[in-house]
């Protein structure tokens, strides 16, 4: 397997990304808080530091009683005024971290669902993708507790800083041997932490065939195959081995972190040993009196806190800016498409408009040969074209470049003669009302799955839909009407219709659009020929003078159609009227024939029953 050597960004980048985000998304107190919530542990800890040798050297000099409870009062108000400050800001420094990940979140969701449909088929893609959301989905990921990092961080760097000043007043050599063992432990760690990012496709694997296995157990679809075919046992040894490759891939990285964690013990040992020995030698010398010593011997075991606080510090910023490297690496993926950069048109639902396919050829990535070859057809103003052939012979393939999901591997393909490649291509999607045979349901009522929407719904118009649909007398039967919850995966009270049901609330969907241009994808494929025959029916005669593309494996649902192609071969093969196409005795009359003969003597089985 491929690995990376190192991410786009740096640890500087992403941190400074972040800081960015936090100012433009109008979070600027998170900085803020990060600043004081910082200051005040560095202030927390030197009142804690100095408190004893104070007091001892109060006692040393035998002070008046008042000035020693005053001295001790004075601390103990000191520690109180400044746990509270810390407190305070600590306590509110929460909501804006959530916010500032969750701004991160919507920028994700927005490239999921906006990004260029060849994505959505990348591999590539989709790893990175489900690897930025494991970095921005909890609390506990990188997008919210970098800030953590960052506080931690700029407290142990002010934290050295002051210490630097008060121990240079006793042997500078310490700090010298302090910054060598840190800088030998940093970049130890540095590299053996970066094990994750370096194998993140590997890790990336392991947990989509997880969820993947995982998703189907709770797929609600797959119920009836997995209890007739008895496919428990076997999903359950194929989740176990996911689980074991995905923990033996931890293990193994585990086992490489312990690395970088006994580095840091050596070097750390190693600090305090030359720290300890040298202020011990001076307390013996006598050049430290009592409280010295304990201000020196207490400030020693501090700084190499602090020392240790950065290289953990930086240790884990590095990790962290790994998972948000990950995440800019995703938002910035490559989208062949223009959109902002495209020229935008809008729909106009009563303009004809023309759709030419010009010396069209198309293949997949990866593939050793071409789907379409040489296409060249027009989707004439008005005109309802079917596209007919057998499976895999590219039906579904010229759908998608003709809606502008897919793009040419070589020529064009043109609306009213001009390159749609030229266009924002979320406008030119605007020219199509479609229902394809795998259709999605929102979670929500009725009405917003015609509507598109939750908010500005036209009632009467989705009443008229429904009703052109054949689906007002089933919708008004429920209690709740056009306010019906669909999609049970999120809501409990969601119901469930039948697959002709759904069928006809696609049609109401496509009809709510009022597109110019009318694409259907074998969405009946799941009713009965009969049932078929009057949906598409129905389509032809609620599309009005509108062009329609229809595709069906059952030739005789498209008829109606103005035109026919067949394709077979990466090609159209036959093309004319239905009638043209039987008298012309091809492919297309063959397998005519074939479905005729298979419905006639079906229908003469059931009679006999």
């Amino acid at each position: 397997m491929k690995k990376e050597s190192k991410p786009k960004y740096n640890m500087w980048q992403n941190s400074w990304f972040m800081m960015k985000l936090a100012w433009t998304s109008k979070e600027k107190k998170v900085i803020v808080f990060c600043l004081l919530s910082a200051m005040l542990t560095v202030a927390l800890n030197l009142v804690n530091l100095y408190v004893s040798p104070t007091i001892l050297s109060a006692v040393e000099r035998h002070a008046p009683v008042t000035e020693l409870i005053f001295t001790i009062v004075s601390f103990t108000f000191g520690i109180m005024l400044v746990s509270a400050a810390s407190a305070y800001v600590n306590a509110n420094t929460l909501y804006g971290r959530v916010t500032v990940r969750c701004v991160l979140l919507g920028l994700l969701n927005r490239k999921a669902t906006t990004t260029s449909y060849p994505n959505v088929d990348d591999d590539r893609f989709i790893k990175l993708l489900d690897k930025s959301y494991s970095c921005v989905n909890s609390n506990v990921a990188a997008a919210e507790v970098i800030w953590t990092t960052f506080t931690e961080l700029t407290a142990n760097i002010l934290g050295f800083l002051v210490y630097v000043s008060l121990l240079s007043a006793i042997q500078p050599l310490l700090i010298i041997v302090i910054l060598a063992t840190t800088a030998i432990s940093y970049y130890v760690g540095n590299y053996v932490n970066g094990y994750g990012y370096r194998h993140k496709d590997e890790e990336a694997e392991y947990t989509r065939h997880i969820c993947y296995i995982a998703n189907i157990g709770r797929d609600f679809r797959a119920a009836k195959d997995i209890r007739i075919f008895g496919l428990r046992p076997w999903l359950n040894e194929l989740y176990g081995k996911a689980m074991e490759a995905y923990t033996a891939f931890h293990k193994k990285a585990e086992g490489v972190y312990i690395w970088a964690g006994i580095a840091d013990l050596a070097m750390t040992f190693l600090r305090n040993a030359i720290a300890y020995a040298y202020l011990i030698n001076l307390v013996l010398s006598g050049g430290l009196g009592v409280a010295e010593f304990l201000l020196f011997f207490t400030a020693v075991g501090g700084f190499t806190g602090w020392v240790s606080g950065i290289l953990g510090g930086f240790n884990t910023l590095y990790k962290q800016s790994l998972d948000i490297s990950t995440v800019r690496e995703c938002l910035e993926y490559n989208e062949p498409f223009k959109f902002d950069s495209g020229e935008h048109i809008k729909a106009e639902p009563e303009r004809k408009y023309e759709i030419r396919l010009e010396n069209v050829s198309f293949r997949y990535p990866g593939a050793d040969e071409d789907t379409l070859t040489n296409i060249n057809l027009i989707l004439h103003p008005g005109e309802k074209l079917a596209v007919v052939g057998l499976n895999g012979a590219g039906k579904t393939t010229l759908i998608k470049l003709i809606c502008g999901f897919l793009d040419p591997t070589k020529g064009r393909v043109l609306l009213d003669g001009k390159d749609i490649r030229d266009y924002n291509r979320g406008d030119y999607y605007t020219m199509f009302s479609a229902v394809f045979q795998n259709f999605s349901l929102l979670p929500g009522t009725i009405a917003a799955n015609v509507a598109q929407d939750d908010v500005d719904i036209d009632m009467e118009r989705v009443k008229e839909c429904v009703e052109k649909a054949g689906l007002r007398t089933k919708i008004e039967s429920l209690p709740n009407g056009y306010d019906t919850i669909l999609n049970r995966s999120v809501y409990d009270v969601a119901i469930s219709l039948s697959g002709g049901e759904n069928q006809r609330l696609m049609l109401a969907r496509a009809l709510y659009k009022n597109a110019p241009v009318i694409v259907l994808d074998e969405p009946t494929a799941a009713l009965d020929p009969i049932a078929e025959s009057d949906m598409y029916q129905k389509y032809n005669e609620m599309t009005g003078g509108r062009s329609a593309v229809y595709i069906s494996h059952r030739l005789a649902s498209t008829r109606f159609c103005d035109r026919i192609i067949l394709l077979a071969d990466a090609k159209i093969s036959e093309e004319g009227t239905h009638e043209e196409l039987l008298r012309m005795g091809g492919s297309y009359a063959m397998l005519y024939e074939v479905q005729s003969r298979y419905y006639r003597e079906e229908g003469d089985d059931n009679e006999g029953k």
